[in-house]
């Protein structure tokens, strides 16, 4: 990755108004300078490397600067380059799924409707990646790759239980966690504040966290369908140990599944990397299956993580970076990313890719079925200071589900309907 720093340019803009960076990089280099940001950690150096010299050598003519960029304060450094008061500049902007709606709000954002439709083949992105990144219809963010959950499970437990085959629905679920669930040995390992997991059962409920009505947000947790999924989260929760008032990091369930008397557990694959580290002894026995649906035709939902491109409205390279996305979001950078990162494509249509990688090739057909937290800009404010979380405990700890679930939903509707 080439880090390229211009000394100069600031005190010369400064000298002169009718001198921009770009300009001085052009006529000193011959080259116009396109700026990218990237996440820490989305994409590995290597890639990096690759595509940019992919790229130079397919525009002659552009510069192509990949800045990394840290996750904490990154939505500041965002909105300061949207608004314009930023010193330094992007062109093109990875930034998570579920943060374009707050930069919708913001302001700020170029329009890619169009893009999408006639380059880019939006009609088969990953709904998880694209609908946080729309609203009314036009597209602010690209869909660039996906992670979701999947069920991580310890192939020795199953095959001493007896259990031949990953279950392909709930019930089967249900039946082969109940024989893993005996004596010392947890048959699931599944705490009780995970609150992205319980999202997926009440999706496939045909629930919502929160829904919005004639331009309020309302929180729906004590929506029946919701309250059916909370319901099977409790079912579930019961065939093993979990803690019921804390999340999957408090302790990091990874650690306790390394123990090797959990059967399963519900997390991003790339989690038994840091379980065979945590216990050598059970390398090549860790197995994945999508999370099971309520029935076997089509696996459960998923909330879907991962990252969208936005592209700032106050570039001076629009063209340029339209083309850095049309090369990010082509199936050849599509495949080598996922292939390198353990990562879902952004399109189902491209699922095939990680065949061979068993990890993301189980989360392919969940991703199909994914999807993302509700489109307000003040969702952010909700996992801040999550109310879905005491809720989950207080119905596992024996609270009646539908008033816990009404407390927790009239927080959300007036953390979502409040003026900031």
């Amino acid at each position: 990755m080439k880090m390229r720093f211009l000394a100069v340019c600031t005190a010369l803009a400064a000298a002169t108004a009718l001198t921009g960076c770009s300009q001085l990089a052009g006529s000193a280099g011959g080259a116009q300078k396109v700026t990218l940001w990237l996440m820490k950690g989305s994409a590995s150096e290597d890639f990096i490397a690759k595509f940019t010299s992919s790229f130079e050598k397919e525009h002659p003519g552009v510069d192509l600067d990949v800045k990394i960029q840290e996750w904490t304060g990154i939505g500041e450094k965002v909105n300061a380059v949207l608004a314009g008061k930023n010193a330094e500049s992007a062109d093109v902007i990875e930034v998570g799924n579920t943060q374009v709606a707050q930069y919708i709000e913001t302001g700020g954002l170029s329009e890619l409707t169009l893009e999408g439709l006639r380059e880019w083949g939006s009609k088969d992105w990953l709904k998880g990646l694209s609908d946080p990144g729309s609203i009314d219809g036009a597209q602010y963010g690209v869909p660039w790759y996906a992670a979701n959950r999947v069920v991580i499970y310890n192939k020795d437990l199953f095959a001493n239980a007896g259990i031949k085959t990953p279950p392909r629905n709930r019930q089967e679920w249900i039946q082969a966690t109940q024989k893993l669930d005996k004596g010392d040995r947890q048959g699931i390992y599944l705490p009780g504040q995970n609150w992205y997991v319980l999202s997926g059962f009440i999706w496939d409920e045909g629930g919502e966290l929160a829904v919005e009505t004639g331009g309020e947000w309302v929180g729906t947790l004590d929506d029946d369908k919701a309250l059916a999924g909370m319901e099977f989260y409790k079912q579930l929760q019961a065939l093993g140990d979990g803690p019921k008032n804390a999340d999957e990091e408090t302790p990091p369930q990874s650690e306790v599944f390394a123990g090797g008397e959990v059967a399963q557990i519900i997390a991003p694959p790339g989690q038994a990397a840091a379980i065979e580290a945590a216990n050598p002894a059970l390398k090549g026995k860790l197995g994945f299956f999508p999370v099971p649906g309520k029935t076997s035709d089509k696996p459960g939902a998923v909330f879907t993580g991962g990252s969208d491109l936005i592209i700032p409205e106050r570039t001076k390279h629009r063209r340029q970076a339209v083309d850095v996305i049309t090369a990010l979001v082509s199936e050849t950078w599509q495949t080598e990313l996922a292939r390198t990162m353990s990562y879902v494509p952004n399109k189902a249509t491209l699922a095939h890719v990680v065949e061979g990688n068993e990890g993301a090739a189980s989360m392919a057909p969940g991703a199909a079925q994914g999807r993302a937290t509700p489109k307000s800009a003040r969702w952010a404010e909700i996992e801040g200071n999550n109310p879905i979380k005491p809720y989950m405990t207080a119905v596992l700890t024996g609270e009646d589900p539908k008033r816990a679930a009404k407390a927790a939903s009239d927080m959300i509707s007036k953390v979502l309907s409040s003026d900031r």
